[in-house]
């Protein structure tokens, strides 16, 4: 029986259920901490949370061990204390426009492996499910446990060992919003593959025999940065990613926001030239009409430059391409406008700017922040911080995964917590 609890379902026991769930929760949610730390987090007395930690490492749940890296001083090294890694790994897949993202990582926040595959437009859920299925399978190798901002980074092993048969869960991003955002069915409203979006959860639950979460891709990679990314020290945190499409993603105190019928977070359909281009939304001049990839290319084109594609383009704004940056001017101040109404509006300290146009780097930043300065309320200016993604293309997978570390019970078989006693 997990954790030496006793056959008896008593007030003590149910109290110990309680708080062992609690650590259980903080080390699911944080990774590795601290006896110090949990008790930080969790408000237990120190006697209490020693007996609690004592009893979980005894039965194998928890890990106790002393980081590599850690600087010896005098007395005893500090032990983190996490969940056994072997105990279940989590599954986040992004289903991008034209790509297929897979990320996975097990219970003690240690990276599996991460990989990634383009595909042409109009491909069927079922064929961009094979794509994710292929990829989860290839990988493999030593691991290395990387963390997630390490590996999306460069700085440590892309692939791990994945044992599918250990999968605890699947976290899984999708364009446009989502409907019930977080459940094993939740409607889409997006119409990326020829078969529609709905469903797609009970197909990868099918497939891969464990409990699928669905949210909205760039609301999932909000969160990832939120959790391991350039956020990371930020609790109200705004997300816009600029890629084939424009949408962002709000998080407030750590959690998603996610609005009516998972509207939230639908920046780029906020009108910034209403005599402007008709968007796919039905609206007329949206940002995603003038700061999406295919507009800024447009827009280059128009203006004289000859780039075939985006790579093209970001190598002649590296080198000093005049008409290059001027695309790049307007698309910054057009963004950094529509940022200022939304931080008046919702207060974020951080604006995380991702996708492939930001890649442009300070070509794209600096006008982005000028606009924002010029139109945000003068007591936020100095308040609000704009950076940029640092998890690149794994961002929704990795968010994916946020969300199933956060939402979902990897430990299945362990009892609910009991906070109340039966009058």
């Amino acid at each position: 029986m997990l954790c030496g609890m006793q056959a008896h379902d008593g007030p003590l026991t149910r109290l110990r259920r309680s708080h062992e769930q609690s650590v259980l929760d903080l080390l699911r949610r944080h990774g590795p901490l601290s006896r110090a730390e949990l008790g930080t987090h969790s408000g237990l007395s120190r006697t209490t949370l020693y007996d609690i930690v004592a009893g979980l490492v005894e039965n194998g749940v928890v890990v106790a061990a002393t980081p590599r890296a850690q600087v010896r001083r005098r007395g005893r090294p500090v032990e983190k204390l996490s969940l056994d890694p072997h105990a279940g790994e989590a599954v986040g897949i992004d289903f991008a426009r034209r790509a297929v993202h897979v990320s996975a990582l097990n219970v003690a926040h240690e990276m599996v492996g991460s990989a990634s595959e383009a595909h042409p437009p109009g491909l069927t859920w079922s064929q961009r499910a094979d794509i994710a299925e292929r990829l989860l399978a290839s990988l493999g190798g030593p691991s290395g446990g990387s963390s997630p901002a390490g590996a999306a980074a460069g700085r440590g092993p892309r692939r791990g060992t994945l044992r599918l048969g250990s999968l605890s869960a699947i976290g899984v991003g999708v364009v446009g919003p989502v409907t019930d955002p977080g459940t094993a069915d939740a409607p889409v409203d997006g119409t990326d593959g020829a078969d529609g979006a709905d469903g797609l959860a009970g197909v990868l639950r099918e497939r891969f025999g464990v409990p699928v979460l669905l949210d909205n891709n760039t609301r999932l990679a909000a969160l990832a940065e939120a959790v391991w990314g350039a956020a990371r020290d930020g609790g109200d945190v705004l997300y816009l990613r600029l890629s084939h499409g424009v949408g962002g993603g709000l998080v407030v105190g750590g959690s998603l926001h996610r609005g009516t019928d998972g509207m939230s977070g639908e920046f780029g359909h906020i009108t910034v030239d209403p005599e402007g281009a008709p968007c796919e939304c039905g609206g007329t001049g949206c940002l995603e009409t003038v700061a999406s990839l295919d507009a800024v290319l447009r827009r280059h084109r128009a203006a004289g430059g000859d780039a075939g594609d985006f790579a093209e383009f970001l190598a002649a704004a590296a080198a000093g391409d005049r008409c290059a940056h001027a695309v790049l001017e307007q698309a910054g101040t057009e963004v950094g406008t529509v940022l200022a109404a939304v931080c008046n509006a919702v207060g974020p300290g951080v604006i995380v700017l991702g996708g492939e146009l930001a890649e442009a780097g300070s070509a794209l930043t600096e006008p982005v922040e000028r606009a924002l300065h010029a139109h945000v309320m003068p007591r936020a200016r100095d308040r609000v911080q704009v950076r940029r993604a640092a998890l690149g293309e794994a961002g929704s997978a990795l968010g994916g995964i946020a969300l199933v570390l956060h939402e979902s019970p990897l430990l299945s078989r362990y009892p609910q917590p009991v906070t109340e006693e039966p009058a």
